[in-house]
């Protein structure tokens, strides 16, 4: 069977329109795909980190006072130095905790409790110095100091620390009254001491 001339030319004509075809397909494809200009820009990793309130004493985990055989008219000192190390300015506040007395010798113990610098636990009292100005100091019974500094909020001093290591010492004195009675022998009483910061 012969094949016309115009049937040859449209069979070619048909064939060589696929890769015609396909190459305007894939021209339409690349075009697509560089079509969009794009920009961005970018904030670096954001972060957070909270500040620090740090106090610490000199006392190696020893008490200040334990005093035994005391009679009327018996005195002595001790010294604590108090460090604030915190990244965050404070206010350091002194308070009694637990405190405890049998007859109410607690009410024949006087004190005297300052703040200012100078000496230390070990290094004793030499060299200290109050601070100028009230209420730096203290000066009354046990019992009246354990019933009014019982907490930050009612605590004794004026200690501000800024940011970094600030160093504050506190000097007590303690004397038991020359007119205690025979009633107080054998009498105790005690008080626990805490320091408290708290960022300002």
């Amino acid at each position: 069977m012969s094949v016309s001339r115009s049937s040859r030319l449209r069979v070619a004509a048909t064939w060589s329109a696929v890769p015609i075809g396909l190459l305007i397909s894939s021209a339409l494809v690349w075009q697509a795909s560089f079509s969009a200009f794009s920009a961005t820009t970018s904030n670096p990793a954001n972060n957070w980190a909270a500040g620090t309130v740090v106090l610490a004493d000199d006392d190696s985990n020893q008490a200040m006072f334990n005093v035994t055989g005391m009679v009327p008219g018996a005195t002595g000192s001790k010294c604590i130095a108090v460090t604030s190390s915190g990244t965050l300015a404070s206010t350091v506040e002194l308070y009694g905790t637990g405190a405890t007395a049998t007859n109410s010798l607690d009410t024949y113990v006087n004190l005297i409790v300052e703040q200012g610098t100078g000496g230390g636990f070990a290094a004793g009292c030499a060299g200290f110095a109050a601070d100028a100005g009230a209420p730096n100091s203290f000066t009354g019974t046990l019992a009246a100091f354990a019933s009014s500094y019982t907490s930050f909020a009612t605590g004794f001093g004026t200690w501000a620390p800024a940011a970094g290591t600030q160093v504050k010492v506190y000097k007590i004195t303690y004397t038991l009254d020359a007119a205690t009675p025979n009633s107080a022998q054998g009498s105790t009483a005690s008080i626990g001491l805490t320091w408290e910061a708290q960022n300002s």
